[in-house]
């Protein structure tokens, strides 16, 4: 398989975004409309373009939940729908390839800085073709981003508790809203961990391989690998502070 050419057409979704966001007509329809330009815009383009190479592999993603197959391609055409609608410039198309039982690749592109994620089993991660690795950083001098999405308000006050005692033993937190770049973040050493309490497969399958192949680690909040046939609790860290996370957002949450 030809992974520099799945990593072209990824970022060739950028065409797509540019030209609904420029599109006054619709724009002017709201931001419901909006997203969905967008997001049929990039899942239609890339389901076309990869069933003519690969028509054997199916698919699954935010727009089609169908019965989850192996081999299949994990597909969220745009993470971080409420950053798009802001223009705050963190979203990211997120593929990647299921097959034989595990993510075998994973690519993660942000359109607006052009920063481009990918990893294969067991060859690395990479940020536009260099190597990068998770950080060594212990807890107190580490920055945690925390998930808290808007459709989970109900669990605002948990999470929100939560994040209060994790700020307490860490340097900072962050809020980004894009899971796949989050996880990538943590990949390329920009940050240490990340928690969310409900995410689906598609926000993370792609950048939880590309965060693996850094050096970090992931795992649900029981410490359990991550599901990729339904949502889940995560946990993405450098791998140096993942157990006192884990530990913390027990007690806690």
């Amino acid at each position: 398989m030809d992974y520099k050419q799945i990593e072209a057409l990824v970022r060739s979704t950028k065409s797509i975004v540019d030209n609904v966001t420029l599109n006054h007509d619709v724009r002017s329809k709201g931001d419901a409309d909006f997203v969905t330009a967008v997001d049929l815009g990039i899942s239609n383009y890339l389901k076309e373009e990869l069933h003519k190479l690969w028509p054997d592999i199916a698919f699954f993603s935010e727009e089609e939940e169908a019965e989850f197959h192996d081999p299949t391609w994990i597909l969220d055409p745009i993470d971080g729908t409420t950053n798009l609608v802001y223009g705050y410039n963190m979203s990211s198309v997120s593929l990647a390839l299921y097959r034989g039982g595990k993510v075998e690749y994973g690519v993660v592109y942000n359109p607006y800085s052009g920063e481009c994620f990918t990893a294969i089993a067991g060859e690395g991660a990479y940020l536009d073709g260099k190597p990068i690795t998770a950080s060594k950083r212990d807890f107190k001098n580490s920055i945690i981003e925390f998930g808290a999405g808007v459709t989970y308000k109900e669990d605002a006050d948990k999470n929100f508790l939560l994040a209060r005692e994790i700020f307490k033993r860490c340097l900072d937190l962050r809020r980004i809203c894009s899971s796949a770049l989050t996880l990538c973040f943590v990949a390329a050493g920009r940050i240490d961990g990340y928690f969310e309490t409900v995410l689906k497969p598609w926000d993370y399958a792609a950048a939880s391989l590309i965060l693996a192949e850094a050096g970090g680690k992931t795992s649900d909040y029981e410490g359990k690998p991550l599901p990729f046939t339904h949502p889940g609790t995560i946990i993405a860290t450098n791998g140096v502070i993942h157990d006192e996370l884990r530990e913390l957002i027990n007690q806690y949450n």
